[in-house]
């Protein structure tokens, strides 16, 4: 897969899942320190555990699972080290949740509907409140964290490192400053100063914003944009939902789309069997990272889950 600098070895269902446990969608995915990968997926219906969070090795190797609670709702990933430790920030789109957690699951504190935002305080047009879904945060060097209401009502909610509000922005809107379903969120501190990267994936591009919530431009080229991951030498991978995976230099210009098939029927192909994908091509990539080494891992929103490795050769 890919060509030149950027050409990749695909292993599709990677990783040694136990058989008591089922995918369901699979939208999350990360690596800590020790080069665990870290699965985050709704559960299939014939799972007999209901674990969200599924742990392998570098190799493959089934390490744990956990996140029972999670099930059905399980959505962003986020990985951060906090000093000497790493922690986990989870986004449950049923529930209506934040929350950070050990890399063993145990709560270190949720969050759940934004009452203290101005948007939410009021009833909507229809006396009810504001949906609030969100799928997916980013954490400041100052550990202030964002989070991004992408199935709700597309605002950024904005706390500090304890949890406590501090304002919002964006909301409903295709202009500048306005999001659509801001499905994706990352702090990109590869400039001078610290911006956000946010994948606004209905008007299928990516806006860019300082840290206070003002928006600085638009970048195009992805069809769309889930999320991001960057690597140490400013690549940017971007799971571009209609069947491809995009990267992006350190200008933000595009480099490549890998596995593309976004000529294909994906969101028919994404509820059938396995059988049905086809090799070296991506249905609907949800959630994608680098490991120490450059490799990509790429998880995709199909109901039988799906995780793939590209091992750069």
């Amino acid at each position: 897969m890919g060509s030149g600098e950027y050409r990749y070895e695909v292993t599709h269902d990677w990783g040694n899942l136990p058989p008591e446990i089922r995918y369901g969608n699979t939208h999350g995915v990360c690596e800590d320190s020790q080069g665990h990968v870290y699965i985050h997926h709704t559960v299939g219906d014939s799972s007999e555990k209901p674990d969200t969070m599924v742990v392998f090795d570098s190799k493959g190797k089934f390490v744990k699972s956990w996140g029972g609670e999670f099930r059905g709702g399980a959505h962003g990933l986020t990985i951060r080290k906090e000093g000497s430790t790493e922690f986990l920030y989870l986004c449950d789109i049923k529930r209506g949740l934040v929350v950070k957690t050990t890399l063993d699951g145990e709560e270190v504190f949720a969050l759940g509907y934004p009452k203290e935002a101005a948007p939410y305080a009021e009833p909507g047009s229809d006396g009810k409140p504001l949906k609030y879904s969100p799928t997916n945060l980013a954490v400041a060097p100052n550990g202030d964290f964002y989070v991004a209401d992408g199935y709700g009502s597309s605002y950024v909610n904005v706390y500090n490192p304890e949890g406590k509000y501090l304002r919002t922005f964006g909301g409903p809107g295709s202009g500048p400053g306005h999001l659509q379903c801001p499905h994706g969120i990352i702090v990109d501190t590869r400039g001078t100063e610290p911006i956000l990267l946010i994948a606004y994936r209905t008007n299928k591009r990516i806006q860019r914003f300082t840290l206070r919530g003002e928006h600085i431009d638009f970048l195009y080229g992805t069809n769309a944009p889930c999320h991001f991951n960057v690597f140490r030498n400013g690549d940017v991978v971007v799971p571009d939902l209609f069947a491809r995976v995009t990267l992006m230099d350190a200008n933000n210009k595009i480099i490549i789309h890998l596995g593309d098939d976004s000529q294909s029927d994906y969101m028919q192909t994404r509820k059938l069997t396995r059988d049905h994908f086809t090799p070296g091509k991506f249905v609907c990539p949800h959630g994608a990272c680098f490991d120490h080494e450059g490799n990509i891992y790429v998880v995709e929103w199909v109901e039988v889950g799906r995780v793939s490795k590209l091992r750069k050769v």
